[in-house]
């Protein structure tokens, strides 16, 4: 079933409750001071506002942050509803628990946990919100929801950092079904806090730190030997590249990432070099990536991993430039090291 992709407003409801939330006592609270793991208020506004939460509503949130988000959705349930909020960094829970109650918010209650498993003593949740990017859509959560429930997270649409979109899910029966999509991008969920927040949280296949911190994420990862030598050399090859030319002209970076998702090419790839983000394919023996700047690099003139790209864009400029909403989403099922629940992937 195709799901529209839309920018949907931030309800009049949200705005009107926004204004009774103090968003500085949370993000910069005189006690604890400033919150960094922090979302823009305008995307929270936005995205609470898919969530459509109504008074007496059962809510789970997954992503404490400073609280904020919370203490809107605690508003809008009301006293008849209730608020139940995870975060895998205690520290912001207590916070979070501390400020909510000194301003008397008692439904609502900030635990320190694994978002991806969800919370089931206070199952089932009429609404679940993720402020963080599982690396699929968890089951735990479609369990953990009401028949008719709602479901509001950014989803990856490939097995590479940086490529998710906002996903609205109802559930139904306990099937999850896509209600829309659109643009999102949120901390990667992990089982523990994150101490560097320039570094994914997941899918970082090799890194290097001398001279300089470079790093490489290949989609093809299960398919590595034990001692990762294929991520390790394609880092090589990205940071020392035997061949370079200039990307024609049409070859936008976000667009081309979700043509390469929508082709479910498995070579896709992803960087990142002191000199900025790539973005391309790799293979055990090739490798190349279109840069942020309008260039292309391979380790050879005729790499195999060259021609992909290059198909890549001439696919796209074929297919008369496809941006996000021209594609259709669609979740499939499935158990890995990942876990158990569905891929979100895009079709076209």
């Amino acid at each position: 079933m195709s799901a529209p992709i839309v920018d949907a407003p931030v309800s009049p409801v949200v705005v009107q409750t926004a204004e009774s939330v103090p968003e500085k006592h949370y993000t910069h609270h005189d006690g604890r001071g400033p919150t960094v793991h922090r979302t823009n208020a305008v995307f929270v506004h936005r995205d609470i506002s898919y969530l459509d939460v109504t008074e007496g509503a059962r809510v789970l949130e997954i992503g404490t942050g400073s609280g904020y988000s919370g203490a809107l959705l605690a508003q809008l349930t009301g006293p008849t509803g209730s608020v139940t909020s995870l975060d895998i960094n205690s520290y912001l829970t207590r916070w979070a628990n501390l400020i909510h109650h000194q301003r008397g918010l008692s439904h609502i209650r900030c635990h320190t946990a694994d978002g991806t498993t969800g919370y089931p003593a206070s199952a089932p949740y009429d609404r679940i919100g993720a402020w963080c990017a599982p690396p699929l859509l968890p089951k735990a959560w479609v369990d953990q929801t009401a028949d008719g429930g709602r479901i509001v997270s950014t989803l990856p649409v490939a097995a590479v950092p940086d490529l998710t979109v906002l996903a609205v899910i109802r559930v139904n029966q306990g099937r999850p079904e896509v209600e829309l999509i659109t643009g999102g991008n949120y901390i990667d969920a992990t089982p523990s806090p994150k101490a560097d927040l320039d570094l994914p949280g997941r899918w970082v296949d090799w890194e290097t730190r001398i001279p300089e911190h470079c790093w490489v994420s290949i989609a093809w990862r299960e398919n590595d030997d034990w001692h990762r030598s294929g991520a390790r050399t394609t880092l090589e090859r990205l940071i020392n590249p035997g061949h370079s030319e200039d990307a024609p002209a049409e070859a936008p970076w976000k667009p081309l990432q979700f043509w390469a998702a929508a082709t479910a090419d498995p070579g896709q790839t992803l960087a990142r070099l002191p000199s900025g983000w790539l973005f391309g394919h790799s293979t055990p023996t090739s490798a190349a990536a279109l840069t942020q700047n309008g260039r292309i690099i391979a380790d050879a003139p005729g790499s195999p991993s060259l021609t992909v790209v290059r198909d890549w864009i001439a696919g796209w400029n074929a297919a008369g430039q496809p941006g996000r909403a021209d594609y259709s989403p669609s979740l499939i099922p499935t158990e890995g090291p990942d876990g158990e629940g569905w891929d979100l992937r895009l079709t076209r």
